[in-house]
């Protein structure tokens, strides 16, 4: 069966709320132990994020939104004249972290649409995890399988960021704590790094007539998984060897006593082996596979969680001989915070809808996950 070219003919973006400068971040994360965070300077001087979206209250704390929601609201943004939501012939979504253990995020998405049945698909991760369901929804296009599908990416993430959560842990761990400090930060830099919104694309196999549209060229994505332990989690703890234990395998008093559920990163583990194994690796693949050269690509998106990692990326593309100029580059991280799987989302829309592509030019999409260590590459056309 002979491939379909597809496209991605709409995009539609949901940041929640106000955006939150740096001066005002804990004032809504909450304080743990009512004291300031020791990493919070720290972490906002090196990661560049000057301003975030959050779905909680800043007075109160309490959600707005919960993931479903923010997935709908951003897929809401699609509807038109053209195309309304009970054309959806196939619904991909893709988060970190869903509202609930079990169904699966993509039909709790439906059921806060409310659209007729069509095909429902969730795909787990974590940065990731959105590029994966826009290549569920890019196959199922360019197979034939459907006419049209949509992708979305969403996170929710600022709920798990709270101090409340932390509390418990705050008071049990505490001579832990001053021995060990390294494991507060693991669990508290994650709080200025993250934050929320949701994006979508409506995926034809034909271009819009009228209007720029974006041709999917491929998807290529990679794990090192077998090469590497678990660096980034939640809803477990790592044993004494680094091996990780799940949530099912601990009491339940160790949930809240050891905050099983917030989210945790191994920091060293992230610095030695993010930019080879994340990058590196998988964009030598792909510049063997599909015989790209950096002179050919007009745009490089790449999803950044911190600005700390701009010149490492940078770095590694020369020693590819892949060098791209970094006026070529196109991020939002300053303005937007990092928002997990829905920020190639977010990046693509605001580049379609910034009045500076033209036809033929080529993008190149990036996106790193440390979880276990995977990389991600897209290849776009402007038409």
């Amino acid at each position: 069966m002979s491939k379909l070219d597809t496209y991605i003919t709409k995009t539609s973006i949901f940041l929640p709320g106000e955006a939150v400068d740096n001066k005002d971040i804990e004032h809504v994360l909450g304080y743990i132990g009512e004291k300031a965070s020791r990493s919070l300077r720290i972490v906002l001087k090196s990661n560049g994020i000057k301003k975030r979206h959050y779905v909680l209250n800043p007075s109160s704390g309490v959600a707005n939104f919960n993931n479903a929601q923010v997935t709908a609201k951003s897929i809401h943004g699609l509807v038109d004249n053209d195309f309304s939501l009970n054309d959806i012939e196939c619904l991909a979504t893709g988060t970190t972290l869903p509202d609930q253990l079990m169904p699966g995020h993509g039909v709790m998405v439906h059921g806060e649409l409310g659209n007729t049945p069509c095909e429902v698909v969730s795909t787990s991760g974590i940065c990731l995890a959105g590029l994966t369901s826009l290549k569920y929804a890019y196959l199922s296009v360019s197979s034939g399988t459907t006419t049209n599908a949509v992708a979305a990416a969403s996170e929710v993430i600022s709920p798990v960021l709270h101090a409340r959560n932390f509390q418990a842990e705050n008071m049990a761990l505490v001579e832990q704590l001053v021995q060990r400090p390294e494991i507060a930060f693991e669990k508290d830099f994650l709080r200025w790094m993250l934050s929320d919104g949701a994006g979508a694309f409506l995926l034809k196999n034909k271009p819009n007539l009228h209007s720029l549209s974006l041709r999917i060229d491929w998807i290529d994505i990679s794990s090192y998984a077998n090469e590497i332990p678990t660096c980034m989690y939640a809803g477990a703890e790592k044993d004494s060897d680094g091996k990780l234990i799940g949530w099912k395998q601990l009491k339940q008093e160790e949930w809240i006593a050891r905050s099983i559920f917030s989210i945790k990163q191994d920091v060293r583990l992230l610095n030695e082996n993010i930019i080879a194994l994340a990058l590196k690796k998988p964009l030598q693949k792909v510049i063997e596979k599909y015989g790209i050269s950096a002179n050919n690509i007009d745009w490089f998106l790449p999803h950044i969680s911190s600005e700390y990692f701009r010149q490492p990326v940078s770095e590694c593309l020369t020693d590819l001989n892949f060098a791209i100029p970094q006026e070529r580059w196109f991020t939002n991280l300053s303005e937007r915070g990092n928002t997990g799987s829905a920020s190639i989302y977010i990046m693509i829309h605001e580049l379609l809808h910034s009045g500076r592509l033209n036809k033929g030019e080529k993008i190149l999409c990036f996106v790193p996950e440390s979880g276990r260590f995977s990389g991600g590459f897209m290849h776009l056309t402007v038409v």
